[in-house]
């Protein structure tokens, strides 16, 4: 596949190849009607011919192998009824018709009618590959459908017990053409599923005319096939014949010999495939184990020992639990002793403390006050008594309480110190210590002796 800005560029031969795919996927088997043209057999005895009718031609080939069914001579001009399929000579880049079968045009109706139901139940899925089951890989029991004498059966039969002897065969006789035949072989499908005693069902029939044929091309066994939960086997005519049930059927042997070898494993080769699976598995089971083996010994040395590697983490979680530990029990005193500080310092400035403080320290200054005051108090009491003493001793008073008193005269109130002040017949006062006198001075004496005596006066 060639690239060219992005797009793909497909060379001849991949074109051709898949224009081949889509053809031969899309008519695996076609029926065509037309007349003979240019044919040539060269040696190989192959007959390569040009099938046409008025407005179209259609190359075809029909290979010598084929030809041992051919009932007809082929010649040009005659029209033929040719079953096969198409196909692509990638040489040359025609598309052709591998010819599996040749009838002349006379045989054409049964054909017709051929195709048509093969088209209908191709329609309803019928022949769809999502339908079909597979087959056991050892049946436990195959039941043979056929006519109990038929060669076919014993062709079946020998092979079948030549590939693994032991394998239970049922045969379940059916007329296999005839009027009738198809109802047997509808009966039987259903039978065989309602016991659901076998693994595989297998139609077997020899080859024959499309006449002989004609029960295995009828829609009531074809719907009967599609029907079975168990596998069915088509082993109708030979390998160039081709009928509605092989179209629905599971699996399409070409002959009944083909039937068993498709049916039936080769006891020898299931030995030998049992046996080279069991030395293939013990060789990769030695190879993974051997290399599990050494990858083993590569992540042993990367990774050392896992016992080892695990009491080294083991002493690293001690030690780290062990320091953590500290951390927290540091950590715890630290915040004990810093819990302890902020009490301390909350302590003091306690206001209940501050203020038993300060009531100490009001009551201190109460007493102190007390008696500083008693103290001020009795020193006043102290210079007041001194004062009052010396006051006392200057008091007149006092002086007068002697026996002394005092003489004041009565015009000017002034006392009088000196009896030459006064003059007879003056009125003075004389205060005692108790009362007052008023005299009216008779005489007077100016020295220490009298000469007039002093007369008091009555108030």
């Amino acid at each position: 596949m060639i690239e060219h800005f992005g797009k793909h560029i497909q060379t001849v031969s991949e074109l051709t190849l898949s224009i081949k795919g889509l053809l031969e996927n899309g008519f695996a088997f076609v029926t065509v009607i037309g007349e003979i043209s240019n044919l040539k057999v060269p040696p190989s005895g192959h007959h390569y011919f040009t099938l046409k009718d008025h407005n179209a031609q259609l190359k075809a080939v029909m290979f010598k192998t084929q030809q041992r069914y051919l009932n007809i001579r082929a010649e040009n001009g005659i029209e033929v009824i040719c079953r096969g399929r198409i196909s692509v000579y990638d040489a040359r880049g025609e598309y052709q018709l591998l010819v599996d079968s040749m009838d002349l045009k006379g045989a054409g109706l049964f054909q017709i009618t051929f195709e048509r139901l093969k088209s209908r139940l191709a329609d309803e899925g019928l022949f769809a590959a999502a339908h079909k089951k597979p087959l056991p890989l050892l049946p436990t029991q195959i039941s043979l459908i056929t006519a109990p004498n038929g060669a076919a059966v014993f062709d079946f039969l020998n092979v079948a017990e030549a590939r693994f002897p032991g394998i239970p065969i049922e045969i379940f006789p059916v007329r296999v053409q005839g009027a009738g035949s198809a109802d047997d072989i509808v009966n039987a499908l259903q039978l065989l599923n309602l016991r659901s005693s076998s693994d595989v069902i297998v139609l077997c029939r020899g080859g024959g005319s499309i006449e002989d044929l004609r029960s295995f091309n009828e829609e009531a066994v074809a719907r009967a096939i599609y029907a079975s939960e168990i596998p069915v086997v088509s082993a109708i005519g030979h390998e160039i014949d081709f009928t509605i049930a092989d179209f629905v059927a599971d699996v399409r042997a070409p002959t009944p010999t083909a039937a068993a070898q498709c049916v039936v494993p080769d006891r020898a080769v299931l030995q030998n495939a049992v046996s080279d699976s069991k030395q293939r598995l013990v060789r990769g089971l030695d190879k993974k184990l051997a290399a599990a083996g050494y990858r083993l010994q590569i992540y042993r040395q990367k990774l050392g020992d896992p016992s080892s590697s695990l009491a080294h983490h083991l002493l690293r979680l001690d030690h780290t639990i062990t320091t953590m530990l500290h951390a927290a029990t540091n950590r715890l005193h630290r915040d004990r002793l810093s819990l302890e500080v902020e009490k301390s310092r909350l302590f003091l400035h306690d206001p209940r403390l501050r203020l038993a403080n300060r009531l100490q320290k009001t009551r201190s200054l109460h007493q102190k006050l007390i008696i500083l005051g008693k103290q001020h108090i009795a020193g006043k009491i102290s210079r007041f008594q001194q004062a009052a003493a010396l006051l006392n001793a200057v008091n007149p008073l006092t002086i007068l309480a002697r026996g002394f008193s005092i003489t004041r005269s009565t015009v000017t109130g002034q006392i009088i110190h000196d009896s030459r002040k006064v003059s007879p017949g003056e009125t003075i006062d004389v205060r005692l210590q108790h009362g007052v006198l008023f005299c009216e001075i008779t005489g007077k004496k100016d020295d220490e002796n009298l000469t007039d005596r002093i007369k008091t006066v009555p108030e």
